[in-house]
């Protein structure tokens, strides 16, 4: 009895601990009169947890204000310099690195470009990268690894937690690699490894356009398609984690082929490449129909957009170059105008299923190919989702742009080893 009487005690305290903890994070500076009110703490569990914290380092002073008629009270923050944080970004055409300081100021980055369908896009090379990553953002902030709370890492695919977290990408033709038991073969750094769609979505619920929701589904677009669902303030992952593959319901029944192997996907209509290959480019050839799209126009103007697109992917620029070409071609191109009107039209379909699956009070839509198609279509993108949408949930439901950027998923992926210092209360 004495042993569950001191293991309760231990428990409670800890409890306490992160409680304030996500407070303090969350709403610091505060006095420690605040805090009882935010927590329902008593003064006494207050002072003495704060007290641990500052002994700790974790917790710091941050001036004071005026009390009614007594002295001023003091506030308090996390201590920014307390920790580090370091969040992985495997994309499909990069591995990127940041290193952060508690409050996730960015301190060092590091990046990698990755051949799409190259053999650097294997894991054993990925694996390289992320750990030449580690170390050069290490060096470059100057931190102490010691001071390193986590690497969390964002990655495509489902990643099955368990005794070591297994990655499965069915659109990349890979089923249960060991990424965790990879990356622990040159690294001692504590490991959080999450689907980069799941993670980013953590960080715009935190810090950006999901603050105050509860139910909300973030929704990603880029070179894939991905969604985050946040149900009572938690994410869903479903029975075996594989929850949030929105890209690959389907559209239409027996449409276009998806690389997961499917067919008629959301992903073959609304993720960057099929946009480009419906614009008129083909795997391994050019970007087609340019002339078509003039005669019809009768004055040339879709051979500007083709070229413009064209020339990007022959220069050697990436998928997002040619896509932001056929979104600023769109105010005089038929053809760009064409594909994006489309593809607004799907991308609502695909929304209206998840306000009518879900119920959501927000969905936040993201990414770097869903933040350029949302700044130019997002009043087709709401039209197109109210037409096919349950009337009420839509009408309960808003629709708007991610606010972290269209590169955030390393910035998310840091927000896995910070919400486990959040939950326990310690660094390491």
């Amino acid at each position: 009895m004495g042993q569950m009487n001191r293991r309760t005690v231990r428990d409670l305290r800890r409890g306490n601990r992160s409680t304030l903890l996500r407070q303090l994070y969350f709403q610091g500076p505060v006095s420690r009169q605040e805090l009882g009110t935010l927590t329902g703490l008593s003064s006494g569990s207050v002072s003495n947890v704060v007290g641990e914290l500052l002994a700790d380092g974790l917790v710091e002073e941050a001036g004071s204000v005026e009390s009614d008629g007594g002295r001023p009270r003091t506030l308090l923050r996390v201590a920014p310099g307390s920790g580090h944080l370091i969040g992985v970004d495997v994309g499909e055409t990069h591995v990127r690195v940041e290193l952060f300081d508690l409050t996730l100021t960015e301190l060092a980055r590091w990046e990698h470009p990755l051949t799409p369908g190259g053999l650097e896009r294997e894991p054993e090379p990925v694996v390289g990268h992320i750990l030449t990553g580690l170390d050069a953002v290490v060096a470059k902030s100057g931190a102490e690894p010691g001071k390193v709370i986590g690497v969390g890492v964002g990655v495509p695919g489902v990643v099955e937690q368990g005794d070591e977290a297994l990655v499965h990408g069915p659109t990349a033709g890979r089923d249960a690699v060991p990424l965790e038991r990879l990356l622990r073969t040159g690294t001692e750094l504590p490991l959080f490894i999450d689907n980069g769609a799941t993670a980013q979505g953590q960080a715009e619920m935190w810090f950006g356009a999901g603050r105050g929701a509860d139910n909300a589904v973030i929704a990603l677009i880029g070179s894939g398609v991905g969604a985050a669902i946040v149900t009572a303030g938690m994410p869903y992952r479903g029975a075996t984690s594989s929850a949030g593959e929105w890209g690959h319901t389907v559209v239409q029944v027996g449409g276009r082929a998806c690389r997961c192997g499917a067919v008629g996907c959301l992903e073959a209509y609304v993720g960057a490449q099929a946009v480009l290959d419906r614009y008129g480019r083909r795997a391994g050839g050019v970007y087609g129909g340019a002339e078509e799209d003039a005669a019809g126009a009768g004055a040339g103007a879709g051979v500007g957009a083709a070229a413009g697109v064209g020339a990007c992917l022959g220069a050697g620029e990436d998928q997002q170059a040619a896509f932001a070409a056929i979104v600023g071609a769109a105010g005089a191109e038929a053809r760009a105008r064409e594909v994006l009107e489309e593809t607004a039209a799907y991308l609502g379909a695909g929304i209206a299923d998840l306000i009518n699956l879900f119920n959501p009070e927000r969905i936040i839509l993201g990414g770097w190919a869903g933040l350029l198609l949302g700044g130019r279509m997002l009043p087709r993108i709401r039209a197109a989702t109210a037409a096919y949408a349950l009337h009420r949930p839509y009408a309960q439901t808003e629709i708007g742009l991610a606010e972290l950027g269209p590169d955030a998923v390393a910035l998310g992926a840091a927000t896995l080893p910070l919400a486990h210092f959040l939950a326990t209360g310690r660094a390491r």
